[in-house]
């Protein structure tokens, strides 16, 4: 084990004469040597509503801050030009106006894990100062183009806007029932920036990590060189994997993920980590990051995922013996026979792209070691115990000696799935045993983290004289990156959901997921569901077409009910009539929108709810009544093991317990931390709702039974433990999902501009927890829906394996100025047994959106759409 070596910390470099200034009328001094405005507000006077979601690039607007009563984004702003300006952040905001405005965004539902909404408020102060209730709404959206909201779809943050800048009265009240649209959880101190995420927590004594990372995407490393690194002001140490007591390796499904990268280890993307700098600041730990040394012995990186599967071909990953992750098949009838009989047949072949989740928050942790050599960590991972197992197993300690707290993190969309700075901060806490905190920026955050699968997909399929779909053939390859995440679950849901809602007589599906040295792709909204929908919807037109009836007739005809055999043999309940009532209630608005000579597409999809394939999912709760109330006057603790990230999985439990307790919903306080064993698995597959709910319920079933006593757990439990695995001989008819979403989605396109002009969605979510919450959801899902449509794209360099995406603003993010109109239905088809009927929403949101706007551009120039972004230059760029 390597010895931690500290250097001398009194060499900090001179930070030159202070910067005088005010902030909220205050006048201030600060260090010289910041990079800029944030940095100091942040990190020496501790003011952090505005919050650091890409410093130093300026294009997330999180920052945003008013100086001389002008809205500026403050990671632009070079500390000294501040000199002698007055600074205004929404702390110092009057107390009147704060209210306003976390009233409105409270209310309207503006805002979802809230981490771009202080920046937002600020910039709409700024224009509410100009032009009072005179703003309009299309000019505000266009100031907003200097922020991004990954969440909302902007419709509701708009609303919130113009509810202030209008002086309407809102009441903001938190539900009190299961159906009520009541106001989220925490909704107006998110709103003002009050309750902080990991980055705004400062605990005594508290230093900063950084990591470095490789140079290159395959390659063993021969040396690593500290010593510049050691030598550094205000280094405390450098650690290597040599330093790591226990395991190396980490990962939700396989243990193959290396937390670090040993002498003599192979590298295997351009994410994984060489060492962690320890130092007095984070800027302090970066700089020292950079200084480290490392000799490589290059390889040629493993980039195309076809060429990887040919014989011969290197083994991309360190550690593996094969490129290929993962086969997920099945096959039911005779298709050659079926294509062959059909009157109409189509093969095409479909290539969606790698999409980055652009989470406003960056990636953060901090561990705080104890006395006694137990660690508490604080976390915005989307499954905690995962998060505890894995660093007690690296640590070589007993998992009762780690304990993760949840701090409901600033988005995630199944980015936050996989460790990212967890392990690293773990070791660097446990070995200097002082509190540590790690914040990657922007860069190293896309540089780590899964992101959407790219799957090519060939699909043939056919169908008779009256357009009823007779046989479907599917062969698709996934790019899942190096190390596994959940890539084989990803390309195992997009074999399941290939056929879409729809019932076919015959299947044959073939999906592979290939390991290469590209960027690690696991979890993301949709989960492989969206990509193979995107094919069969485009199947599905093409067939329409040939058989001279409307995209909703095909649909209608082929669409699945209960009673019918789906996909991969699954014999559907009376849940999946939730795809016919999606259908039927859009037929008029589609009848209208095409009786109006509008280019119009549609698209029907289905997404499970939970894991399914077999797969045991246990969800605990407690109920627990205190003596005395906290500070707030809460008495009644609801732990639950769901990771909020803005999809309102905190409200959710909160309207369960005030609804079968009967109490008052601002008696609840929600608590997700390890101290209880209550989770099982990720925060993912849709399932959060319902899994919450069950359990919830049934811990409020035991307190009543038991008379609700004070400073007793009441634990209740929701378990799912009928399904199938997909492919399995022993079950020739799987259950494979207990629960489904479904929803229909229309595009319509101007046909004079060629632009889209409006979306309508409608979705059945089974029963909607908090309509408030569940459209705000259908909304964002639809805002990321068409940028994965129409422009966002996270390609790679096929020489490096390096992402040539280094910003925000290079995604392709579709900003709220060129936003479509958004239309939402909710409908509710109970699911059997689940608890209240809910189904989910989280993720069939996007599922039929890039169809839909495939087939209205068909509609509008005559051309089939094959490959995903259909517009790449839409979302604008780095230019």
């Amino acid at each position: 084990m390597t010895e931690t070596l500290v250097s001398d910390v009194s060499s900090n470099p001179d930070p030159g004469d202070p910067v005088a200034f005010t902030v909220n009328g205050t006048p201030v001094t600060v260090r010289r040597d910041h990079p800029h405005l944030l940095s100091a507000l942040r990190d020496e006077l501790d003011i952090t509503s505005p919050k650091d979601g890409c410093a130093p690039s300026g294009q997330c607007g999180c920052c945003t801050v008013m100086i001389d009563g002008k809205a500026v984004v403050s990671c632009q702003q070079p500390i000294a030009k501040i000199e002698g300006k007055s600074v205004v952040t929404l702390e110092g905001v009057d107390s009147d106006e704060r209210n306003r405005f976390a009233n409105a965004f409270a209310a309207c539902g503006g805002l979802q894990c809230g981490f771009c909404i202080p920046g937002i408020v600020m910039r709409a102060k700024a224009q509410i100062d100009k032009k009072g209730a005179d703003l309009k709404r299309e000019d505000m959206a266009r100031h907003l183009g200097a922020h991004l909201c990954r969440c909302t779809g902007y419709v509701k943050v708009l609303d919130a806007i113009e509810a202030v800048a209008c002086g309407s009265t809102v009441e903001p009240q938190l539900a009190n029932t299961v159906g009520g649209a009541g106001v989220k959880y925490e909704a107006a101190e998110l709103t003002l920036g009050d309750r902080g995420y990991i980055d705004d927590m400062r605990v005594p004594g508290m230093l900063h990590a950084a990591l470095h990372l490789t140079d290159h995407a395959r390659a063993t490393i021969v040396a690593i060189d500290p010593a510049a690194a050691l030598a550094a002001p205000g280094v405390h140490a450098v650690l290597t994997a040599d330093d790591i007591p226990g395991e190396l390796m980490v990962g939700i499904i396989y243990k193959d993920w290396p937390v670090m990268i040993p002498i003599a280890g192979q590298t295997s993307y351009a994410g994984d980590v060489l060492a962690i700098v320890v130092a007095e600041t984070r800027e302090l730990a970066r700089a020292a990051a950079k200084l480290i040394h490392v000799t490589y012995d290059v390889m040629t990186p493993v980039t195309d995922p076809v060429a990887a599967l040919t014989e011969g071909s290197p083994v991309a990953v360190w550690g593996t013996k094969s490129n290929v992750l993962s086969v997920s098949e099945y096959a039911r009838g005779d298709v050659d026979a079926a294509l062959d009989a059909s009157a109409f047949t189509v093969h095409e072949t479909f290539t969606t792209q790698r999409i980055e989740h652009a989470f406003l928050e960056p990636e953060s942790t901090l561990v705080v070691p104890n006395e006694d050599g137990t660690l508490h960590v604080y976390s915005g991972g989307q499954g905690v115990w995962d998060d505890r197992d894995d660093i007690a197993r690296m640590l070589g300690m007993d998992n009762s000696r780690v304990t993760v707290t949840l701090v409901s993190n600033g988005g995630a969309f199944g980015g936050k799935e996989d460790m990212c700075n967890q392990a690293h901060t773990a070791l660097a806490a446990w070995w200097i045993k002082r509190p540590v905190k790690c914040t990657i920026s922007r860069e190293e955050s896309l540089r780590m983290h899964a992101k959407r699968h790219p799957i090519t997909l060939e699909y043939w399929a056919g169908c008779d004289t009256d357009g009823r779909l007779t046989g479907l053939r599917v062969r698709a390859i996934g790019d899942s990156g190096a190390y596994a995440s959940v890539g084989m679950k990803v390309l195992e849901r997009a074999a399941g959901h290939a056929s879409g809602p729809y019932h076919l007589p015959t299947i044959d599906v073939h999906a592979t997921a290939v390991r290469t040295n590209n960027p690690i792709c696991g979890a993301f909204r949709g989960f492989g569901a969206n990509q193979a929908q995107f094919g069969m919807e485009g199947v599905l037109d093409r067939l329409a077409e040939q058989v001279g009836i409307s995209g909703w007739e095909i649909r209608k005809r082929n669409v699945i009910h209960p009673g019918e055999i789906w996909g991969p043999g699954q014999v559907m309940d009376d849940g999946c009539a939730g795809a016919d009532l999606c259908l039927d209630t859009m037929k008029p608005m589609y009848d209208e929108a095409r009786a109006a000579g509008k280019a119009v597409g549609l698209g029907l999809g289905l997404k499970n709810s939970g894991l399914g394939n077999g797969f045991r999912e246990v969800s605990r709760a407690v109920i627990h009544f205190l003596p005395i109330p906290d500070a707030d006057g809460r008495d009644i603790e609801v732990r639950h093991g769901w990771t909020e990230m803005g999809q309102g999985v905190h409200t959710v439990a909160l309207q369960v317990a005030a609804q079968e307790l009967g109490v008052d919903p601002n008696r609840i306080k929600v608590i997700v931390d390890t101290t209880r064993e209550l989770g099982f698995g990720q925060t993912t597959g849709s399932r959060g709702t319902l899994m919450a709910a069950g359990s919830v319920l049934q811990a409020c079933n035991k307190a009543k039974d038991a008379g609700c006593a004070i400073g007793v757990d009441y634990e209740g439990e929701h378990l799912v433990d009928w399904t199938q695995k997909i492919g399995d001989p022993e079950h020739p008819q799987p259950l494979i999902h207990a629960a489904f979403g479904y929803a229909a989605q229309m595009a319509i396109v101007d046909r004079e501009t060629g632009l889209i002009e409006k979306m309508v969605a409608v979705h059945d979510v089974g029963k909607a927890v908090n309509p408030l919450l569940c459209e705000g959801q259908i909304e964002g899902s639809l805002h990321m829906g068409l940028g994965y449509a129409l422009s966002e794209q996270f390609p790679h360099d096929p020489e490096t394996g390096f992402p040539t995406n280094t910003t925000l603003r290079s995604l392709g993010i579709i900003r709220p100025k060129d936003m479509p109109t958004l239309e939402v239905h909710i409908v509710e088809v109970p699911q059997p047994r689940s608890p209240f009927g809910i189904k989910g929403v989280g993720e069939i949101g996007l599922v039929p959106t890039a169809p839909a706007v495939a087939a209205a551009l068909h509609e509008y120039d005559g051309q089939w759409r094959n490959t995903l972004p259909m517009r790449p230059k839409f979302g604008g760029g780095d230019d």
